[in-house]
């Protein structure tokens, strides 16, 4: 297998010809590519990673990226609100802007507060996602203290032939969506094109009672909260018979969302735009050069009841060039480039609106019989804060049996926003300093026969943390220090699929003054999460179970959010050849509870979906 994924990332073959279906020893190990920049298994990767496919999505049915991805080990979200409103992650306990995401090798996230907005981005335009947890900014720059998460948009399939898709649902609360897509290829080339929209009426995000609290929202308006969003896809490739390929994608996601703020602002209409382009070719017969250019924009015009308050629309440019260069059998050195500038276009006052950073990296990996070594190293430029140097080192052993004991370590940083230097109201701090990061890790897993498990245990030790005080003014907080510790578990057992996750984390303060010892906000210190899934011929039956444990709102630990448990039950049937239909009963036991103080969730909720899908 490992040779076979060298030669892939020497001639540019496509990874879905490495992840074949049932049959193929390949797709017992998925390949990814987010871990190190080059295609690998999972067993190769030296890194706690999560491999989320299309087929999961399905099967999960759910109707947000929140919903996906919420109890995966490390991944906690606090959202304020239902459906489409404000959602922030937090990997390994990190802060939300600590996590890079990237839409097909193109980063997103807004320029001015650093944060991707999850909320506005369509399941449905979805094929697959990477989660690497643990630093990579050896690799990919600034922000990836807790890790890297990586999205890949539905792609048509080489030689493949013309596929139609559709999928129509309806719901609790107004709740409708739908999606028609057309993707189809033949022995060079592939494409996709799809649209799709989502509606809800929403619930009452802010719970009454926050502007006599001083919490919360800071309004009170009873009523419900409608989100609407409008998504478009488009990708194509070409493949040449010497390796040669060329792709190029573009993501449009248009909001509109209603929530509690009045009188500054309790409507937004916001617009997600992500294009990229990629060119991989030979140079020679162990060479391969990767060049790649993108651009993320994330508009967002904020309103009151119909009247203009504000507007905030941030551009980053991008552009890549990568080298892997093959030195022998089972080793591979990669040289690279990155460039990126981010613009920030407001009717707020900022005393900065643009800066650009160069990153120059370089990695080396390698396998000697039962040993694997990952070595990093990147230096970035910076046009406000100067120069950053990160590095990483892994080493892997394989024992008998499928069992794999890792090591790592690794640094990270992460510069101020913009926001949170120069945002007017509630105010910017410009002598806040960039965040600086430490990681060790220590991990052992076991894939054999039809059973899989993990434990991965580290410790991240971030300097000049940047939070906000009491006031939500952003201060340098001089050490945070986080210690975790998460479990994966997978099998199947008389027909029944069982995953289950762990995470056990302390998140904690430790700058030495009156809230040290204290936890960071909106990081529980417990979740967990068990998913349960049988066909019987046609029918289909699952359920999952997300439980978390209690945290905090404030860097005071003074508003606690007691934990809580949702259960969700689904079920499916295919009742002709592409055809089926889907029902999905979400937080089944109507349990109430809150992630951000004040705001809150959903209670139970009803979805039922037709979908047809060639092949399926």
């Amino acid at each position: 297998m490992k040779k076979t994924l060298l030669a892939a990332a020497l001639c540019g073959c496509p990874l879905a010809a490495l992840a074949a279906g049932p049959g193929n020893p390949a797709s017992l190990s998925p390949v990814i590519v987010t871990a190190t920049r080059t295609a690998i298994t999972v067993d190769d990767a030296l890194s706690s990673v999560s491999v989320i496919t299309r087929e999961d999505i399905d099967r999960l049915q759910p109707v947000s990226l929140v919903d996906l991805l919420e109890g995966l080990p490390g991944v906690t979200f606090a959202q304020s609100g239902g459906l489409g409103q404000q959602s922030s992650l937090f990997l390994r306990g990190t802060n939300s802007s600590h996590t890079l995401l990237l839409i097909d090798g193109v980063r997103v996230g807004t320029v001015s507060a650093g944060i991707p907005a999850f909320e506005q981005l369509p399941v449905d335009q979805i094929e697959r996602i990477e989660v690497v947890r643990g630093p990579r900014s050896s690799l990919y720059g600034a922000d990836a203290i807790g890790g890297v998460i990586q999205i890949f948009t539905r792609r048509g399939e080489q030689g493949g032939g013309l596929a139609p898709s559709l999928r129509v649902g309806v719901g609790s609360r107004g709740y409708t969506d739908g999606q028609l897509g057309l993707a189809g290829g033949d022995r060079h080339a592939w494409y996709n094109l799809s649209l799709g929209r989502q509606i809800t009426d929403g619930i009452n995000a802010c719970r009454v009672g926050a502007a006599e609290a001083f919490a919360g929202c800071f309004a009170d308006e009873p009523d419900a909260d409608a989100f609407r969003n409008t998504h478009a896809l488009a990708d194509a490739g070409y493949r040449w018979d010497n390796g040669t390929e060329l792709a190029a994608t573009w993501l449009d996601s248009k909001s509109y969302v209603e929530f509690d703020g009045a009188p500054y602002g309790n409507q937004a209409r916001n617009r997600q735009q992500v294009a990229g382009a990629r060119l991989s070719f030979d140079a020679l017969g162990a060479w391969k050069v990767t060049l790649a250019a993108g651009r993320s924009q994330d508009d967002s015009h904020v309103y009151n009841d119909g009247a203009f308050v504000r507007y905030g629309d941030s551009r980053r440019d991008q552009a890549s060039w990568q080298n892997d260069l093959a030195l022998a059998e089972n080793q591979l050195l990669t040289l690279g480039m990155d460039w990126q500038q981010e613009h920030l276009s407001s009717d707020t006052g900022y005393l900065a609106d643009s800066r650009d950073d160069t990153g120059a990296f370089a990695q080396y990996q390698g396998n000697f019989g039962r040993h694997e070594v990952q070595l990093s190293l990147r230096h970035d430029d910076n046009q406000q804060f100067g120069g950053h140097t990160t590095g990483a080192a892994a080493f892997g052993y394989a024992f008998d049996h499928g069992l794999k004991l890792s090591a790592s370590w690794g640094s990270a940083f992460h510069a101020p926003t913009f926001n949170d230097l120069y945002y007017p109201y509630g105010g910017g701090n410009p002598d806040l300093q960039p965040e600086t990061s430490r990681s060790a890790e220590l991990g052992l897993a076991q894939q054999q026969g039809s059973w899989h498990w993990a434990l991965n245990a580290y410790r991240t030790t971030i300097d000049q943390l940047i939070a906000l005080d009491a006031n939500y003014f952003p201060r340098n907080i001089s050490r945070a220090r986080i210690r975790g510790l998460e479990g994966q578990f997978g099998t199947t057992l008389a027909g029944w699929r069982l995953e289950g996750y762990l995470t056990l984390q302390r998140p904690e303060n430790r700058d030495g003054g009156v809230n040290d010892g204290h936890l960071l906000p909106r990081r529980p210190e417990r979740t967990a999460r068990v998913e349960l899934d049988r066909r019987f011929g046609r029918l289909g039956l699952g359920g999952s179970f997300l439980a978390a444990g209690a945290r905090y709102d404030d860097l005071a630990n003074a508003h606690r959010l007691g934990g809580y448990a949702t259960t969700d039950l689904r079920a499916s049937y295919a009742f002709a050849p592409g055809w089926q239909v889907e029902a999905r009963l979400a937080n089944a036991f109507d349990r109430h509870y809150e992630t951000v103080y004040y705001f809150n969730q959903p209670g139970r909720s009803w979805y039922l979906t037709l979908r047809y899908a060639p092949g399926s």
